[in-house]
């Protein structure tokens, strides 16, 4: 017999589209099942039983809204819907979304880990905004600390020579310092092209930046961008928990506030998955170079 809340999640990814293959493979029963209980309109323990209302419940409608949105991070929606007053844990929830989730199948970043203040990454990251009404592309750098996976995230209108030299400043003035190296993908302003031999060709002027600051240059190899991988998860992690909570900003100057905020209140203080330790704490490990 299928249970009760098997049946209403059943109705529910019936309801989402999904076929009864579906279904079925995701619910662990065979298609006749699925088909039966999408014909009855009641659970079969119905007319027995009052069913109470799950705590998750009340709050449904506006989880799939905000999942049709874009947000499609629990943590995200279980910090606003406990503000409208969900008493339930993150678990209902994730259950509860599990099956409308797109199915995203990742490549393997190869992992390396750095000694504090060796190494930076730099990246850029592009967000399409309603600006006024009309669609603006905006770009969002991104340079994490390689050992603490601290992060500086700041918005901008172009990817310039003038505006990265601009971030780095910036950057450096959040973390208090720099590091010996910093890596970079293939972008233009950086890597002006690549010798016979496959050595970048590094753009002047900011070759003469980096030597002022005591920095090296490395970059990426052609094609092999995923040993980038912390700035790459910088990206996603941005796209994933940031972006989401952004709801309206009057411009760049209140978006880049509420950019900081995040930085400060979430990013850079949640226990990092890899390192199992809060950036905030390894960052005072890091040996910045002023």
């Amino acid at each position: 017999m299928v249970k009760n809340g098997e049946f209403y999640m059943i109705r529910e990814m019936r309801k989402r589209g999904m076929s009864i293959t579906r279904i079925a493979q995701e619910m662990g029963r065979d298609r006749k099942t699925i088909r039966k209980w999408l014909n009855k309109k009641e659970p079969e323990s119905y007319q027995r039983k009052v069913t109470r209302l799950g705590k998750l419940d009340p709050f449904k409608d506006y989880v799939r809204r905000r999942m049709e949105e874009g947000c499609l991070n629990a943590r995200v929606i279980l910090e606003e819907i406990k503000a409208k007053g969900y008493t339930g844990g993150i678990t209902t929830l994730r259950v509860f979304m599990k099956p409308f989730r797109p199915t995203v199948i990742s490549k393997t970043t190869v992992r390396f880990e750095t000694d504090p203040g060796y190494q930076a990454q730099v990246d850029w990251g592009r967000f399409t905004v309603d600006w006024h009404g009309k669609p603006k592309r905006l770009y969002a750098f991104v340079m994490v600390l390689s050992y603490s996976r601290m992060m500086y995230l700041e918005f901008t209108e172009d990817e310039k020579l003038d505006t990265l030299i601009s971030c780095h400043h910036r950057a450096f003035e959040y973390f208090g310092g720099g590091t010996e190296v910093m890596l970079y993908d293939n972008m233009k302003t950086v890597v002006k092209d690549r010798d016979e031999q496959g050595h970048p060709v590094w753009n002047e002027r900011f070759s003469r930046f980096a030597s002022h600051h005591g920095f090296l240059l490395t970059s990426c190899r052609p094609y092999r961008a995923r040993t980038k991988g912390k700035v790459e998860n910088g990206i996603g992690y941005v796209r994933k928990n940031f972006w989401p909570r952004v709801r309206a900003f009057t411009g760049l100057d209140d978006l880049n506030r509420q950019a900081r905020e995040w930085l400060n209140q979430v990013a850079n203080v949640r226990i990092h998955g890899t390192t199992h330790v809060r950036p905030v704490d390894r960052w005072h490990e890091e040996k910045l170079k002023p």
